[in-house]
């Protein structure tokens, strides 16, 4: 699989020249991998799934602000090149998209946050045990405990588990300490492109209360509440996110080459 600008990536092309590029940008200590395969093959449309820098495949040590995180994105897009398109973030990855429609709104055709918030403060006992190696297991059992629906398969959360414990613990607190610095909470507002907010019903690590925030707060914004889910709602009801998905890319204007927002 290819890799541009140091950042590694699925792509699932459709050969849909006329569909709007969709950018996956996963959570906190996660890879392409927490996208199904429903979403990053998502019919109709051109999909890139990226490992973030520090993450998966990708090149780096990974970032300490939701800033530089834009920074890295927008410098991959150059590179492929795409100039705008939807992005769609789960979690921080949220909160990353949020950061790129406020400061780079020129590359924004859309967004679709996913168990994300405004705001994103981080259980203090998460920051202390990803700094240190010996203490890492212990915030990766409070995450995954928390991640989850109670009706999620537990194979499912077996091998969610397994994939967070290969993480670096540098990376993810890292990760983790961008989260918790993050706020727009007072700016969140004024994003002015249509906006799919999405929510697990059991979400405990972004609540509902989150969500139901941003969408009051976006102009354009509509919300999802899934049943049967938490935080890794793209996992648990992948089929029903992926249909979301669909059903609000379906709803946006996007001519290629366009460098304005309709």
């Amino acid at each position: 699989m290819p890799l541009n600008a140091e950042i590694y990536y699925r792509y699932s092309n459709d050969d849909q020249r006329q569909q709007v590029p969709v950018i996956l940008v996963h959570g906190a200590g996660g890879t392409h991998l927490h996208w199904p395969t429903q979403i990053r093959r998502l019919p109709g449309y051109n999909v890139y799934a990226l490992d973030l820098p520090g993450h998966g495949n990708s090149e780096g040590r990974g970032n300490q602000t939701i800033e530089s995180y834009c920074v890295s994105i927008l410098r991959w897009m150059d590179d492929i090149p795409i100039f705008r398109a939807v992005i769609v973030g789960h979690s921080m990855g949220g909160a990353i998209a949020q950061k790129l429609a406020q400061q780079y709104p020129e590359r924004i055709v859309g967004l679709v946050l996913v168990g994300s918030g405004a705001r994103l403060r981080v259980d203090p006992s998460i920051l202390e045990n990803t700094s240190s190696q010996a203490t890492f297991p212990f915030a990766v059992q409070f995450i995954m405990e928390k991640a989850f629906s109670p009706s999620t398969n537990p194979k499912l959360i077996e091998l969610a588990v397994n994939n967070m414990e290969k993480i670096r613990p540098s990376v993810l607190h890292s990760d983790f300490t961008a989260c918790n610095d993050f706020d727009m909470m007072d700016s969140v507002k004024k994003i002015r492109y249509p906006t799919l907010v999405i929510c697990g019903q059991d979400d405990q690590l972004t609540p509902v209360r989150y969500s139901q925030y941003l969408a009051s707060q976006i102009p354009k914004a509509e919300l999802r509440i899934i049943p049967d889910a938490a935080h890794m709602v793209m996992l648990e009801q992948p089929q029903i996110v992926a249909d979301e998905l669909s059903s609000f890319l379906k709803t946006l204007t996007y001519a290629p080459g366009s460098q304005t927002v309709d």
